[in-house]
């Protein structure tokens, strides 16, 4: 049994002549009288009988249909989504992101492309950027967005925005009153912020350093993320990537730190594996988005929308 076989039958059953069949699959009725023959030879029993000058389905027959049925369903809704595949109407992205940018710029990024491409589907995975490169190495991402470059030989790294550590504190704290804040203005307060062996650890160090002052890290996190309930709570000053007040949140302030410790995104993709279709229009999305962010202030609160606009 063959597949043409199978639609022959199919249509026969359907249609209820041979006639009828022939001109729903577009042959000729001699060709499906003959493949009807074969089947029935093929099988060893009858699928039809001839009653009164009309094709009877046997009973063999009326247990076949409904698998046959089902088949040729399932490779019509196989072919729709072939061609909407190939359309660009459905397709998969994969993408890596620190878990900063994951609560920060990139839902305002995946809004935006879901506009463009609603039927293509999106695995983000919240990973740190070790796991990111090894992802994009293997193949199990397409594309990386970290708070840092991933370095390797394949890999093409584009710099996306130029994000800083900022001081996040309570607004009611007196140092909210100052422009910036540097080591010396900390010195004496908990810190919330990463530990020296993490990516930005040894660079905050080193800012401490410059102004004769150890950076002494009350609260150790792994990512920004982490330390906003903590400032909430009292527990601290927060020394993190500016992502971290992407919006606003009533009752914390951020302020710029000096000297400056850069965090900047990198989106990253692997050369050496085949491209998602739609990481282009992805990327695309994702630096409108960061060029909507510098127009406006990353991580300005309420107090701060609120002061801003009465001097506008």
């Amino acid at each position: 049994m063959n597949i043409r076989q199978l639609e022959v039958f199919r249509a026969i059953m359907r249609d209820g002549t041979i006639t009828a069949a022939a001109n729903s699959l577009g042959i000729s009725q001699p060709a499906v009288s003959k493949l009807l023959a074969y089947l029935e030879d093929q099988l060893g029993y009858p699928l039809f009988e001839r009653i009164g000058g009309r094709l009877a389905p046997t009973t063999e027959a009326h247990i076949l249909y409904g698998d046959a049925d089902h088949v040729f369903r399932q490779l019509e809704a196989l072919s729709s989504l072939a061609r909407d595949v190939g359309a660009s109407k459905i397709g998969l992205i994969r993408i890596g992101a620190s878990l900063p940018l994951a609560y920060s710029v990139l839902p305002v990024t995946l809004a935006a492309f879901g506009n463009h491409h609603p039927e293509v589907k999106i695995h983000l995975h919240t990973l740190p950027k070790r796991e990111i490169a090894e992802a994009l190495s293997l193949g199990d991402v397409d594309v990386g967005v970290t708070l840092s470059p991933i370095l390797a030989p394949t890999m093409r790294v584009e710099k996306l925005f130029s994000a800083k550590v900022v001081a996040v504190l309570p607004a009611t704290d007196p140092l909210a009153a100052e422009a910036t804040l540097t080591p010396s203005m900390l010195a004496g307060r908990r810190l919330i912020s990463y530990g020296s062996h993490a990516e930005f650890g040894a660079a905050l160090d080193e800012a401490f350093a410059s102004e004769g002052q150890r950076r002494d890290v009350s609260i150790q996190i792994a990512s920004s993320v982490g330390a906003l309930p903590l400032v909430r709570q009292g527990l601290g000053i927060a020394l993190v990537d500016e992502l971290a007040l992407w919006s606003p949140i009533e009752g914390i302030v951020s302020r710029p730190f000096r000297p400056t410790v850069p965090t900047p995104v990198s989106l990253t993709i692997n050369q050496a594996r085949p491209q998602s279709r739609f990481v282009a229009s992805f990327s695309d999305c994702l630096r409108q988005a960061f060029a909507g962010a510098s127009q406006s202030s990353i991580g300005a609160t309420a107090e701060d929308s609120t002061a801003a606009s009465r001097k506008t």
